[in-house]
């Protein structure tokens, strides 16, 4: 029984405590063009309260892996997807080809994983996706961010973007939570 006064001290444990890592995954998902690739980053959470699932947009040059190095830094509050659009990386190609096509495989995406609302980030190609998908279904997208030209309003200590994926993942996170 502790005395009136008196204090105890409470040992914590000496050893290291392990560093949690979100890993990617890849899938497949079916879109009415075929099945969209798909690499996947899920918070260590669980997601119970996880923020607006994000979705990641390549430009026309590039595939999902345009945000491989990138996908574990932003799932820190969410989950992330960066499908390969239809055509391009693994995907299957729409009839078109093209930006519409792309919005309406992105929507059949978000149907299927039973999403109410989602981010999307979408560079160049990816940008005119992600403004067509929200302008064709308002309801479901929450926030943009868009970058449309090779310089970015992101300020990082490196010419390539990507190469510092911590710095610019919290600015769109911070950016994506206000």
């Amino acid at each position: 029984m502790p005395v009136v006064g008196e204090s105890r001290v409470v040992k914590a444990s000496k050893l290291p405590v392990p560093p949690v890592t979100i890993r990617t995954r890849r899938a497949y998902f079916d879109c009415r063009f075929g099945q969209l690739h798909v690499r996947t980053a899920f918070p260590t959470t669980g997601g119970f309260d996880e923020q607006a699932t994000l979705f990641c947009l390549h430009p026309i040059e590039g595939s999902s892996r345009t945000f491989s190095r990138f996908l574990t830094e932003l799932a820190e509050l969410r989950s992330v997807y960066a499908p390969d659009l239809p055509g391009y990386g693994e995907s299957d190609s729409s009839p078109m080809r093209s930006i519409e096509d792309a919005a309406t495989a992105i929507s059949d995406l978000a149907n299927d994983l039973r999403l109410r609302q989602i981010d999307l980030l979408g560079i160049q190609y990816g940008a005119e996706v992600a403004l067509e998908l929200a302008s064709a279904r308002p309801e479901l997208v929450r926030r943009l961010v868009l970058v449309r030209q090779q310089r970015l309003m992101i300020h990082a200590a490196a010419d390539d973007v990507f190469d510092v994926p911590p710095a610019v993942a919290q600015q769109i996170s911070a950016f994506l939570r206000s």
